[in-house]
């Protein structure tokens, strides 16, 4: 005898534990509906508008009876259908366990789906979802689960949405000898771990509907809106491609539609806003004109060269077209094939720069001069075009404070690599020297050596110790922080083994750069532990795992140790983890053959080999460009493209200045605004997205689509914002049109 699924709808599972039933099944069977309105871990919401959305809109509109849920959250109502819940001005979170009620400071709308059950009803975070993933099946996918469902299945587009959701968080069914929507409240079982992935749940799709609330006019379709930011099921493939140190004005300066050089321009003609804020010295006066790019303006060894006497008082205090026709050192002109010469990108540098704001201090604390204000015509690019015809996010901002190897590490991690007792190991002299306050606490500035020109028209800053560590307690936590490039304790890694270690496995402890083991919790330990393949592929790997030194190697490509995050982690350690590591730590070569043959993971990270990066001082922009566009064309032409998502971002703004005031955030960051470019047949089209998001919003995204448990980084960056007054960052989900046909 076959066994068949019993489906348990979520709506009516979680109202068994907090309210009393007794008049429920006299209610159903008089065509009213009793029910309760409900928020996160058992609270609920008084006084919410609830009524049958009668015309689908997902509102209680004037011409539909509506009551307010009371004190209880609890509700009745005459007629069926979906219900609504709409829950802002005048309405109550309401915690009866705690004995506590908050006014609600953010409009929500909730709904439940039609459920055929004699009981009551929940209108809740996820029953939302469950309604959002049956709203966005179109009518031959509803057509299809009726048939499959077979003669006498009721509701079967509600039992597939139902499956859809308990399968992405992971939940097993029942075996029964017929289908049936059972009452059980799941909330109520003991296996602590279903409760905690219901509890997150419920929290990030409040979130979610939060936003989609808000970002919808009061005459949009706001049933269409919740659609296309819920059903994240629809989304079997994120593609993260992680390029190299580029701010967003240094190349969407003038994309239309986004905040740039051109929109502050025309801004100011208008007399709407301020220009941007000019560079300032270092004491805090204007700058008559930019520092000359020190050292010069491109990487030396190439046949086209600007030197530093031509970029000598011809740069005017203000953002400049380095692949400008007409330059403003007269010639020659530069195409963006041109390497330029590398910037200063670190963790206490970049703070300095951006001095709290106002981002007018990129050429006093940098080490290049004015070319920290330099920007290239992006419309010549092909990521420009892709982006056109995608989404752009005009405010996504760097991780992590400074440079590629911390902000890998954000990625992955949101977090901040701890090195114990670093004042008394090999890396004791890398410890930074900062400013102290009049209390003798540290603040985030560098202090100054002796030696340290006044002006920045005199020559680049010099400090006392601009080192690789936090000094200790910087976070609070008693212990250092690696911030700026330390080498992995694996190879591939800059550091040689240690001479016993015959098999060439680990870089030598001793070696002041070599970092130690991390612990630490990943995106990829909370993907495995959900049974989630993943995998990082890194241009290079291959021959870099084979000889290590291939590492920082210009003519076998560049390979960048500190570029591969995971290479850092016990986890992956060569010797007691070689499955798992060999498992997720791949070559290019891996990612094409994957995406070729329709078997990428899940998740996919993809690290470009140094040639190919557009890192300033050894890549130029065309290379990169070209080959990040190549790739892109290779992942549409997948077997996998109807249903992935591909994030093309730059892991920090490699010093170059942007106009944009990063947000307040924790001491982490975020840093500096940099593009991100979202890619998919999901993807809104022609948009720009003026969503607030970091690089932290890969992760998000990743663990609300695979209903992860959240990275203790993202919680903290999250409640940093809203500590200042700011909204939490984004997981994308706004760039998408989840109800798309691929």
């Amino acid at each position: 005898m076959s066994r068949q699924l019993i489906l348990k709808p979520l709506a009516a599972a979680l109202v068994a534990a907090i309210f009393a039933t007794g008049t429920a099944a006299s209610w159903a069977r008089s065509l009213g509906i009793s029910g309760i309105v409900m928020g996160a871990d058992g609270k609920v919401y008084a006084h919410a508008k609830v009524c049958v959305d009668h015309n689908g809109n997902a509102r209680c509109d004037a011409n539909e009876a509506s009551v307010f849920s009371g004190p209880d959250g609890k509700f009745t109502l005459f007629g069926q259908g979906v219900v609504v819940a709409e829950v802002g001005k005048g309405a109550f979170l309401v915690d009866e366990a705690a004995h506590t009620k908050v006014a609600v400071a953010r409009a929500l709308v909730l709904r439940a789906p039609v459920s055929g059950i004699d009981g009551t009803r929940a209108v809740g975070p996820l029953s939302t979802e469950i309604q959002a993933i049956l709203d966005s099946f179109s009518p031959d996918e509803t057509k299809a689960f009726v048939a499959a469902a077979g003669p006498g299945v009721k509701r079967a587009p509600l039992m597939e949405a139902e499956q859809r959701f308990q399968r992405r968080l992971g939940f097993s069914f029942d075996d029964s000898d017929h289908y049936s929507i059972n009452t059980v409240d799941q909330m109520q079982e003991g296996d602590p771990a279903k409760r905690a992935a219901l509890l997150a749940e419920q929290n990030a799709m409040l979130d979610r509907i939060a936003a989609t609330v808000a970002d919808t006019g009061r005459k949009d379709d706001l049933a269409a809106a919740l659609a296309s930011r819920l059903d994240l099921d629809r989304i079997a493939n994120i593609v993260v491609i992680y390029a190299e140190n580029r701010s967003f004005n240094n190349l969407f300066a003038n994309f239309p539609g986004a905040v740039g050089v051109a929109s502050v321009r025309e801004a100011k003609r208008k007399g709407a806003a301020p220009a941007f804020t000019p560079q300032k010295d270092r004491d805090g006066t204007v700058l008559a004109k930019l520092p000359p790019a020190w050292g010069g303006l491109t990487a030396a060894g190439q046949a086209v060269s600007v030197t530093q006497a031509q970029t000598t008082n011809v740069l005017p205090n203000a953002p400049f077209q380095i692949d400008s026709a007409t330059p403003a050192w007269g010639a020659p002109a530069l195409p963006n094939s041109i390497v330029t010469r590398d910037l200063y990108h670190r963790y206490y540098e970049n703070q300095m720069q951006i001095d709290g704001g106002l981002n007018d201090k990129f050429a006093a604390w940098g080490d290049s001069g004015g070319l920290v204000m330099g920007w290239f015509d992006g419309s010549r690019t092909a990521m420009w075009k892709i982006a056109r015809e995608y989404t752009l996010a005009d405010r996504f901002f760097q991780g992590a404070f400074g440079g590629s190897y911390l902000n890998h590490q954000y990625l992955i991690c949101a977090c901040m690599p701890v090195y114990p007792d670093a004042d008394k190991s090999p890396a004791h002299p890398s410890i930074t020297i900062l400013k102290t306050d009049a209390d003798g606490k540290f603040t985030p500035e560098l202090a100054l050596a002796d030696n340290s020109p006044a002006s920045a028209l005199a020559g680049p800053p010099v400090f006392k110790k601009s080192g690789n560590l936090t000094p200790k307690d910087y976070l609070g936590d008693g212990t250092f922080h690696s911030i700026n490039t330390m080498q992995p304790p694996f190879q591939p890694s800059y550091n040689p083994p240690t001479p016993d270690d015959t098999a060439g496995l680990y870089a030598n402890p001793l070696e002041p750069a070599t970092l130690p083991a991390q612990t630490q919790t990943t995106i990829g330990d909370l993907l495995s532990g959900k049974g989630v393949a993943w995998a990082w592929y890194s241009g290079g790997w291959n021959a870099a795992v084979a000889d290590r030194t291939k590492v920082y190697e210009p003519t076998s490509g560049n390979f960048q140790s500190h570029h591969q995050p995971f290479n850092y982690y016990a986890a992956l350690d060569p010797k007691t983890h070689a499955a798992e590591r060999a498992a997720h730590l791949k070559d290019e070569a891996d990612l094409l053959a994957d995406a070729a043959a329709g078997k990428l993971p899940p998740v996919a990270f993809y690290k470009p080999i140094g040639k190919d990066n557009e890192h300033p001082g050894y890549a130029s922009l065309a290379e990169g460009d070209a080959h990040i566009a190549d790739l892109v064309a290779k992942l549409q032409a997948s077997p996998q493209w109807a249903h992935m998502v591909v994030v093309v971002t730059y892991d920090e703004n490699g010093g170059q200045w942007d106009e944009v005031a990063p947000p307040r955030g924790d001491l982490a960051g975020p840093g500096t605004r940099i593009p991100a470019v979202i890619i998919s047949p999901f993807a809104k089209r022609g948009f720009v997205d003026h969503t607030p998001y970091d690089t932290g919003s890969i992760a998000r995204l990743i663990t609300h689509r695979f209903a992860l448990p959240e990275l203790p980084g993202l919680q903290l960056r999250d409640a940093s914002l809203e500590s200042h007054g700011l909204p939490a960052m984004g997981d994308l989900t706004a760039a998408l049109d989840l109800r798309a046909r691929p």
